[in-house]
């Protein structure tokens, strides 16, 4: 297990995700929308994310839910030249993400339905999901096991998890996931090391909101 960064080098990173905005495409270059933070402090939660990563050894990342998407306003990159997962202020399709799955099934079913509805649901790779009774079927899953997964459903080679990050009131505040490579980690490994590591950091940040 690689040491912890530094505390100097942690708040040296911090402050620049105060800066973080989404791409931008407006006429005149303005960012488009900022990332959200009314739901879960980047800065609150930067720290545990961090530490999720140096005890994984994998990126880390942690996502709110906005529209029908899942939006990353935290992250830890894993500390090699290669990473895996997505970058911060990215948005991932709520149906078609493992983070979006456990956001999704923080809500009334009446509202899961409505965002399976609306979703493109065309596929991204040949392990990706179409069908909305299946991934109304993993979001349910998500709810009774706390857990959510994709095995190169959005993008070959890449598997994720997450786990939801509740509130003292129990409500799903957010998500954290870790995303690995598929030649690093099987999934059922995933599983059993990765998933009782994930959700210990993400109560220390639920006892905190």
């Amino acid at each position: 297990m690689r040491p912890p960064l530094p505390a100097d080098a942690r708040r040296a990173r911090l402050p620049q995700l105060r800066r973080q905005v989404l791409p931008a495409d407006a006429a005149d270059g303005s960012p488009r929308r900022r990332v959200p933070r009314d739901v879960v402090p980047p800065l609150l939660a930067q720290p545990h994310v961090l530490a999720a990563r140096e005890e994984l050894g994998e990126s880390v990342s942690l996502a709110v839910l906005e529209s029908d998407e899942a939006v990353f306003v935290a992250r830890a990159d894993a500390q090699r030249i290669v990473s895996a997962g997505v970058r911060l202020g990215a948005r991932l399709p709520a149906h078609a993400s493992a983070t979006g799955r456990v956001l999704l099934a923080g809500l009334p079913d009446d509202q899961v339905d409505a965002v399976l509805e609306r979703a493109d649901l065309r596929a991204s790779t040949p392990n990706t999901l179409t069908s909305v009774a299946e991934i109304r079927e993993r979001v349910r899953r998500a709810r009774t096991e706390q857990m959510a997964y994709t095995d190169e459903e959005l993008e070959l080679g890449m598997r994720t998890m997450a786990v939801p990050v509740r509130d003292s009131q129990g409500r799903v505040r957010a998500a954290m996931s870790v995303a690995a490579f598929t030649a690093r980690i099987s999934l059922p490994a995933m599983k059993a090391t990765f998933a009782p590591i994930l959700r210990e950091h993400a109560e220390r940040l639920g006892r905190m909101l």
